[in-house]
């Protein structure tokens, strides 16, 4: 927007007689949690409000809506070492679509910040998602019926997957896909029904049904006629048509170390056996461990069974058809990757390991209902939280998700299923440890990994002791290398005292008399911290040489290009 539109939607605004559900005056307000959770408050409200639009302003007064100006500068803030705007994208979820934009106006500086509103699922902030009950913000798990209708107004109500299928009939479903769904269907009713007597029976009365029957009691189709979800699971090959544009597929892909593909499959309707066929594509391979620390390896296979299926099936039964794209299972050396279309449902991955229950929506209900009944995924909100208890136990990677876009733009969750052991020692102990809750080895397992952190999460892991460091390079604290065995590693990635490194460089200028730039570096930075990148290594190089030169213990002669180092009078004078 050019200035004269902002401060013509600026006066709009000041003239409205008070706050609303979509407007928001600041004199001066930078706390990142909170501009974090009006971002969320206000893009929920604005599809309840049926608006295009929700803005939080800073240099107008609440009140009197007169031009105050302000100080905050959104575009110059950090948080950590992050710039506000990345970090506040990054803390919502679904990614929140806003744009501050600086308005210059007689009586002072405004910065609007222009938010759009939620599109596929309501707006979170870190995992806690918000709403505007008039012109205060609250938690919108606060307000059932608000939730209930913003929900519905996202369209999550539409089911895709429960709609009928105009023309196809019972003859368009593969024979031996209803008979695996028989067989599954027998297994989930036996499994439900706690009385063992009643078992014998239960297995004969399935038995006997006839297909309309078996099918409707299992969910798949209604009242005898086909749905989208029938045709998914036990459909034809030659009956895909009646899906299109959807394309019904899970694509198998090999590829090797450099991430060139090696080979390629892809597998059509009906998905309930083409599972089972991608399944034994994967090269499952046995590994060998020493998870008792003896010499003697234990023999175990690169991935979990249940938990590959699992994954594989939450692609189904979470992809978003509409959006066209097919589900694809991505298979390099050391881990396998799931991905699917769609918006991840849940506020996060996290919330689903907390709360150990589903939400309250589903984007394929339809569908979900025909598999958990098929025995094709857990009982709806178990699954994910299994997933990272087996790898856990099985003292392996916990399971990475990520959220983020296709090339034309639509939502995408991946999942990374490793099949390589952590360091050793580090999961012997860590991973057994009884006092550390799932979500801490979560953290814990992240650090591992070298991925980003928030500063909640960080502020909880060094309160626990648990970790140190400095922010993007935190490492595991003396307190776990030493339960880990770690110990070297643990000096090695916190470095050592700059006193050290000054002694090193003042005993080689006192030894040869002069040092380049290149010299120093070959004598320093093989010490500095493991955790840092090569970059960062020779930043702190740098530092350490202007503190030196400042405290008078060395000089420098001469142009950068082609300068020298030698001691300094401070050095000469016990300085």
């Amino acid at each position: 927007m050019d200035q004269q539109a902002l401060l013509d939607t600026l006066e709009r605004l000041r003239s409205l007689p008070r706050e609303a559900a979509t407007v928001e005056f600041k004199s001066n307000f930078d706390k990142a949690e909170d501009i974090g959770q009006y971002i969320s408050a206000l893009a929920n409200s604005a599809v309840l409000e049926g608006h295009d639009r929700a803005w939080l302003l800073w240099g107008v007064e609440d009140g009197t809506h007169e031009v105050k100006g302000t100080q905050f500068d959104p575009f110059a803030r950090k948080e950590g070492n992050q710039a506000l705007i990345m970090w506040l994208q990054q803390m919502t979820s679904p990614r929140a679509d806003f744009t501050f934009h600086p308005c210059e106006h007689p009586q002072g500086k405004v910065i609007m910040l222009e938010i759009h509103p939620a599109r596929s699922a309501p707006i979170a902030f870190q995992n806690q998602r918000y709403v505007r009950i008039d012109s205060h913000k609250t938690k919108l798990s606060d307000h059932p019926d608000k939730e209930a209708r913003l929900w519905a107004m996202l369209g999550q109500k539409d089911d895709w997957s429960g709609e009928m299928v105009s023309g196809a009939t019972l003859d368009d479903l593969d024979p031996e896909a209803v008979e695996v769904a028989r067989k599954r269907f027998t297994e989930y009713l036996v499994k439900s029904e706690p009385d063992a007597g009643r078992h014998s029976q239960i297995r004969a009365d399935v038995a006997g049904w006839d297909i309309p029957t078996l099918l409707n009691k299992a969910r798949i189709t209604k009242q005898g006629k086909v749905t989208r979800s029938a045709l998914l699971l036990l459909g034809k090959d030659e009956a895909a048509h009646f899906l299109s544009p959807v394309d019904a597929k899970i694509s198998w892909i090999l590829r090797d170390a450099h991430n060139r593909t090696e080979s390629s499959q892809h597998f059509g309707i009906p998905l309930l056996l083409s599972t089972d066929k991608l399944y034994g594509r994967i090269r499952n391979v046995t590994v060998e461990h020493m998870p008792d620390g003896t010499l003697f390896p234990t023999a175990i296979q690169r991935y979990d069974a249940w938990v590959m299926r699992e994954a594989m099936h939450n692609c189904i039964a979470h992809q978003d058809y509409r959006m066209g794209g097919k589900i694809n299972v991505v298979e390099h050396p050391d881990r396998l990757v799931f991905s699917n279309l769609g918006q991840f449902i849940p506020p996060s991955v996290e919330w689903m390991l907390e709360q150990q229950s589903p939400p309250e929506h589903y984007r394929n209900q339809w569908l979900i209902d025909g598999m958990i009944r098929l025995r094709m995924i857990d009982q709806v909100g178990s699954g994910i939280r299994r997933m990272f208890e087996t790898q856990r136990e099985r003292f392996f990677p916990l399971p990475d998700y990520t959220f983020d876009a296709n090339e034309q733009g639509y939502p995408r969750v991946e999942v990374t299923i490793f099949g390589q052991v952590l360091d050793v020692k580090y999961t012997q102990i860590l991973m057994k440890r009884s006092d550390l809750e799932l979500r801490e080895v979560l953290l814990l397992d992240r650090v591992q990994k070298r991925h980003s952190l928030s500063a909640k999460e960080v502020q909880e892991l060094k309160f626990l002791k648990l970790i140190e460091g400095r922010s993007p390079n935190y490492f595991i604290s003396a307190k776990v290398a030493d339960w880990t065995g770690q110990k070297a590693r643990y000096i090695r990635n916190r470095g050592l005292d700059d006193g050290y490194y000054r002694k090193l460089v003042t005993d080689y200028l006192q030894k040869y008399g002069q040092a380049t730039r290149k010299d120093i570096d070959d004598l320093l930075l093989s010490k500095m911290p493991e955790i840092l990148e090569p970059e960062q290594k020779a930043h702190k190089v740098r530092n350490l040489l202007q503190a030196m030169r400042r405290d008078g213990l060395i000089q420098r002669e001469g142009s950068k290009t082609s300068a020298v180092w030698r001691m300094g009078s401070g050095a000469a004078s016990g300085a």
